[in-house]
C-alpha cells in the first residue's frame, strides 16, 4: 500500500515560539526541529552527518555551557 500523501500545516505561530537568537543568528533546537519533522532529535542529527553537502555549513552547531544556560532562561521566560 503507498504511504498516505497527507498534508500537515503547522501554525507558524508554534514554529515562531521554537525560535532563539543565539550567536547573532536566529536558530531552533534539535529536539523541537524533530518534533515538527515527527523523528527524534538522534535521527535528525544522523541525517544531517550522513547528508552534509546538502546543508549548509553552519546549520547545524553545539551551544557553549553559557549559551545553554541563557538559553534555558529565555525558555522559561517564555512559560
Amino acid at each position: 500500500m503507498p504511504k498516505s500523501t497527507e498534508i500537515h500545516i503547522i501554525p507558524e505561530e508554534l514554529v515562531m515560539n521554537k525560535i532563539y537568537l543565539i550567536r547573532g543568528q536566529k536558530v531552533m533546537l534539535d529536539y523541537d526541529l524533530a518534533k515538527l519533522y515527527a523523528t527524534e532529535a538522534k535521527r535528525l542529527k544522523e541525517a544531517v552527518r550522513r547528508n552534509k553537502d546538502r546543508f549548509p555549513e553552519d546549520f547545524m552547531f553545539i551551544l557553549i555551557e553559557i549559551e545553554w544556560t541563557s538559553l534555558r532562561t529565555q525558555i522559561a521566560s517564555l512559560k
